[in-house]
């Protein structure tokens, strides 16, 4: 079965996510510059979030770019993927609004290591249905970043109860890891294209 209509619907779903967290936003309570460090928690909170949220929505259009079909289980998986990415929102306001106490911090966590967990599972079952000689398999191989990022999540879920900003600090490090597009994905579709 075609992939259109699952690319279509992911998009809009992130697209909804992301102006779900940017409506959460409150404008400071004065007029000067000095109320807005009442809001700096919430700022900082919504950038970290729309970048993870823009990760995923990136790597997940190279991921499809990659793919040519999907069938019922794909779409169930990323439906799950969809699911968790759908908590950002709640995650983030709940962070910003109790300026980075523990709790929100491992929650947060929590939410980004089930959506971490939720995407290495439709990779893993898009490399499955492609085969294992496909260049989507080739170009993902053991996936080393993405196990890596989720052990990163588990750490930063337990230092969260010993400093949150250390939390956040692993969260920022992933994010750092990923913001540049997965070039093995790119590689293998322009092979593919050539």
């Amino acid at each position: 079965m075609g992939k259109g209509r699952l690319e279509a619907f992911s998009d809009g779903v992130m697209a909804i996510i992301i102006t779900i967290m940017v409506l959460e936003m409150k404008t400071p309570p004065g007029p000067s510059l000095d109320a807005l460090r009442s809001v700096t928690p919430v700022f900082l909170s919504y950038v970290l979030s729309f970048v993870f949220v823009g990760i995923y929505w990136n790597n997940h259009h190279h991921l499809f770019q990659a793919a040519h079909r999907v069938n019922g289980l794909i779409l169930w998986a990323n439906l799950h993927l969809l699911f968790w990415l759908s908590l950002m929102p709640f995650v983030t306001r709940w962070m910003a609004d109790t300026h980075f106490a523990p709790w929100p911090v491992s929650l947060y966590g929590i939410v980004l290591l089930l959506i971490g967990c939720a995407y290495f599972i439709l990779s893993r079952l898009l490399i499955a249905h492609h085969g294992p000689d496909s260049s989507l398999a080739t170009a993902l191989g053991r996936d080393v970043k993405a196990r890596t990022s989720l052990a990163f999540y588990v750490a930063a879920i337990a230092l969260s109860f010993i400093s949150s900003w250390i939390a956040c600090g692993l969260y920022v490090a992933v994010a750092i890891v990923w913001l540049i597009p997965d070039r093995r994905i790119e590689r293998a579709v322009g092979r593919r294209s050539d």
